[in-house]
C-alpha cells in the first residue's frame, strides 16, 4: 500500500504524499480538487502500480488536469435527473421504477462520475428525515413503482441500521416488489459488507429461502477492471450471494481503462466467475470535464462485436447510452441484422454475411 494510504486519500496533497502523483502536479491538482470531490480506499490505493503511468485503477480514481478541460457538449446534470425529480430525492424516468438517491456521498469518487456535481464535500450529504418521508410519501402515493432503485452516492456506506428502516419502509408499500441497491462498495471497500449490512439488506424469507413478505433485494456492482476483484472484493460479494441477493453488472466504457476486447472480456468474466449477471456496458456520459475518458459509440459498437462469439454468453452485457437530457437508456449495440430487396441480411460472429427470408416465407 502507497505510504499514508491506510485512512483513505481524500486531497491532492495526500495523493502526492502516497506516491500516487507526482509533487509536480499538485497546483493542478488542488484546482481539480478544489471543483471535484476526491477520495481514495487505501484498498483501490493498494491496487495502484505507481510505476505505471496508464495504470487503469489509478486512472479511475486519481485526478489529472485533463478534468480542467470542458467541452462544449458538456453539462452539469448530463442525464437529465433534475427534469425528473418530483421530489427531492426521487427520480421518475420510467413508469414502472423510481430513483431513490439515499445520500449524496462515496467511498471513492470517479474520476468519470456522471453525477460528479452533485457529490462530495459540499453537498447535502444524506436525505434528511423529513425529505425521506416525503420520497416514501411520494412511492406510496404512485401504485405504478414496483421496483425502487436505491442510488446517490453509494447507498452502501449508510449504517446498517439505516439500510434496514428503508427496507422496513419499503416492505410496507405493498407494491413495490423490487428494491435495486447500485454500489461500488464490495470491490472498494469490502470490508464494509458485514454481517450487519447483509443482514439489512435480504429479504424475509421462510427456510427454504422463499421471500414471505415485501421485496425482493437486487444488488448491481459497479466495476470497471477485473483487477478490481481482489481476494477481499470476492469474499465480500460471496456475502451478498451467499445471503440469497442475486447481483448484477454495471461498467462504464473507458478509454485506456477498458476499451479493448480483451480487458472488457477479463472484466466481465470476472463479473460471472463471481456469480455476477453482466447487465450493463454505459456509454461514457456528457458530464464535465469527462472528455478523456469517452470513446465513440462506433468503437463501443465494434467491442461488442468482438465480445460475440468469443466470450460465453453469459458475459454479453447491454451496451446502453442515457440519451442527454433525460431522455432515458437505450441499448446502442452493433445491429446483425439488415435488410437487402427482398430479403434479411444476417452477419455471423466471425463476419460472414448470410441470406434469411423475411418474415411470413418461412415454411
Amino acid at each position: 500500500m502507497p505510504a499514508g494510504a491506510g485512512a483513505g486519500l481524500h486531497t491532492a496533497a495526500g495523493l502526492v504524499g502516497a506516491g500516487l502523483a507526482p509533487a509536480s502536479a499538485l497546483p493542478a491538482l488542488e484546482r481539480v480538487a478544489a471543483r471535484y470531490a476526491v477520495s481514495v480506499t487505501p484498498d483501490m490505493a493498494d491496487l495502484i502500480d505507481t510505476a505505471d503511468p496508464a495504470d487503469p485503477v489509478a486512472r479511475q480514481f486519481v485526478p489529472t488536469v485533463a478534468e480542467l478541460v470542458m467541452r462544449p457538449e458538456e453539462r452539469a446534470d448530463p442525464i437529465g435527473d433534475d427534469a425528473h425529480s418530483p421530489v427531492e430525492g426521487i427520480v421518475h424516468r420510467y413508469p414502472d421504477r423510481v430513483l431513490l438517491k439515499l445520500l449524496h456521498v462515496c467511498p471513492v469518487y470517479c474520476r468519470f462520475c456522471f453525477r460528479r456535481e452533485m457529490v462530495g464535500p459540499g453537498v447535502t450529504k444524506a436525505l434528511s428525515p423529513q425529505a425521506m418521508e416525503a420520497a416514501l410519501g411520494y412511492i406510496r402515493a404512485n401504485p405504478a413503482i414496483w421496483e425502487v432503485v436505491v442510488t446517490g452516492g453509494d447507498p452502501l456506506i449508510a449504517s446498517p441500521r439505516r439500510l434496514a428502516r428503508l427496507m422496513a419502509a419499503l416492505r410496507a408499500i405493498a407494491h413495490v416488489k423490487v428494491v435495486r441497491f447500485h454500489t461500488r462498495v464490495p470491490v472498494v471497500a469490502p470490508a464494509r459488507v458485514t454481517a450487519a449490512l447483509v443482514a439489512a439488506l435480504r429479504p424475509a424469507t421462510d427456510a427454504g429461502g422463499l421471500v414471505t413478505e415485501g421485496p425482493v433485494t437486487w444488488v448491481v456492482l459497479h466495476a470497471n477492471h477485473a483487477r478490481e476483484f481482489t481476494p477481499a472484493a470476492r469474499a465480500a460479494v460471496a456475502r451478498l450471494v451467499a445471503a440469497g441477493i442475486p447481483m448484477l453488472s454495471q461498467s462504464v466504457l473507458l478509454r485506456g481503462i477498458n476499451d479493448d476486447v480483451e480487458t472488457l472480456g477479463a472484466l466481465m468474466r470476472a463479473f460471472v466467475e463471481n456469480r455476477i449477471k453482466p447487465y450493463y456496458l454505459h456509454q461514457g456520459d456528457l458530464a464535465p470535464g469527462t472528455g478523456h475518458f469517452r470513446t465513440t459509440i462506433a468503437e463501443g459498437q465494434a467491442l461488442m462485436k468482438g465480445l460475440r462469439g468469443r466470450w460465453s454468453g453469459l458475459c454479453q452485457p447491454h451496451y446502453v447510452l442515457d440519451i442527454p437530457g433525460g431522455h432515458g437508456k437505450v441499448p446502442v449495440g452493433p445491429s446483425w441484422v439488415t435488410t437487402h430487396d427482398d430479403h434479411l441480411i444476417v452477419e455471423d460472429p466471425r463476419g460472414n454475411r448470410h441470406r434469411y427470408p423475411p418474415a411470413g416465407e418461412q415454411d
